[in-house]
């Protein structure tokens, strides 16, 4: 995998605040470099998040394509904030068999 370090430093991923979540434009965050050490990446994420705009995972996405890092992501329409692996009546419900079918294709787990 090629090294993708520009002159001004590591790719940086997008970040919906300065730390966490809230803030409805795009900024990168220095704290979280992007280079092609970054570990493979699972990105999910519900379009109707009402804390953290899927824009910010389309950037992240954008950044760990660019940097040669392998990346899945699964976008849902609905699913809302912190969904976790509680039962919904939405699709995204079912996203922990995407992540364990990600983790054999990957070689992370054993067949």
């Amino acid at each position: 995998m090629p090294q993708t370090e520009k002159a001004a430093g590591p790719i940086l991923p997008s970040q919906s605040i300065p730390g966490i979540c809230g803030r409805k434009t795009i900024l990168s965050d220095p704290r979280i470099p992007v280079t092609r050490q970054t570990p493979a990446t699972f990105l999910l994420q519900a379009e109707n998040d009402p804390i953290d705009p899927v824009q910010n995972s389309l950037a992240y996405w954008a950044e760990l394509k660019q940097a040669g890092v392998p990346v899945e992501m699964h976008l849902y329409a609905e699913g809302g904030h912190a969904f976790g692996l509680r039962r919904t009546e939405f699709p995204i419900t079912e996203w922990s068999k995407l992540v364990e079918r990600w983790l054999l294709t990957i070689g992370i787990t054993p067949m």
